[in-house]
């Protein structure tokens, strides 16, 4: 029709070799599209939408439905926040659903805290897409118990989270299962020792202050994913301060470095500037003679 514009269904029917009823089906769609108007010369008629217009007519159209699914996920987080302070999830099948639904709509931080001294491969597997997904969104902290430095999987899943910005530390305080998500929604098990039977996701804001509370403190004494444990290392500096020390002066970019910790280049400068405040520094280059002549390095 673009190349004839007067050509009507008859004519349609005949060049394509198709049906009439098919002919005149995609007619109407053309016309629901806006790619098809009446003509004002021929009654009756129909003459297409030029090429570039119709490409901009579809392209306005994909939008504004994206915009109307934009604005029903919104309505849908608001209905979220309007819900019961506490939902029982029960079963590992409810669970998952939870999570992967408080997942996709973080906004700021996810923390996690995840006990014992192994994960199973195919949990962590399973895990993988949405882990990836979180730390290109939002900010991530995890927190394992210690004893995991024995697992070499867990290490390497954890090592692999650092390199896509999440932040991971390890400590013997890490004894329940905690997920906060935005400082707004927490998940803890229904039953700590039968982590099967459910969850239970709350939202009252008392209690996830004090679950935040509680994160941050463990966070704080915890030792970045890849360093020594205090009771490996000497007096004086933190381990993670010494070592990226030594990074540092070997002529390491903070993004190396990072991933030799197994923590967040970001997390690296903050250390950094701690640092250079610490030692009166006021250049990279000055702090690393002014570490020297103390002997920390």
């Amino acid at each position: 029709m673009l190349a004839d514009p007067s050509v009507g269904v008859h004519e349609l029917t005949e060049r394509l070799g198709q049906d009439e009823n098919h002919i005149r089906g995609t007619l109407d769609s053309l016309v629901e599209l806006a790619l098809l108007r009446p003509s004002r010369e021929r009654s009756g008629g129909l003459y297409p939408v030029p090429l570039v217009a119709g490409m901009q007519l579809l392209v306005r159209r994909q939008e504004e439905e994206l915009a109307a699914s934009r604005d029903a996920v919104a309505a849908g987080r608001a209905a979220e926040a309007d819900r019961e302070p506490a939902e029982r999830l029960i079963g590992l099948d409810a669970v998952q659903v939870g999570l992967e639904q408080l997942a996709s709509g973080a906004m700021v931080e996810v923390l996690s805290m995840v006990p014992g001294s192994t994960i199973h491969p195919a949990a962590l597997k399973a895990s993988e897409s949405a882990d990836d997904d979180l730390a290109s969104r939002v900010r991530v902290r995890v927190l394992y118990h210690s004893t995991v430095r024995q697992d070499a999987t867990t290490i390497a899943y954890g090592r692999w989270m650092a390199e896509r910005g999440s932040e991971v530390r390890l400590s013997p305080s890490v004894t329940r299962r905690l997920l906060i998500v935005d400082g707004k929604t927490a998940v803890v098990p229904i039953k700590p020792k039968e982590t099967s039977v459910g969850a239970l996701c709350v939202r009252e804001p008392g209690l996830i202050d004090q679950l935040t509370a509680l994160f941050e403190l463990i966070w704080t004494d915890a030792v970045p994913l890849g360093m020594p444990s205090a009771s490996e290392s000497g007096a004086g500096l933190s381990p993670t301060d010494r070592h990226l020390l030594r990074l540092l002066a070997d002529g390491l970019t903070d993004d190396v470095a990072a991933k030799r910790l197994g923590i967040s280049a970001r997390t690296v400068r903050r250390i950094m500037a701690d640092l250079m405040d610490r030692l009166g520094a006021e250049s990279r280059f000055e702090a690393g003679v002014e570490a020297a002549r103390r002997g920390w390095l």
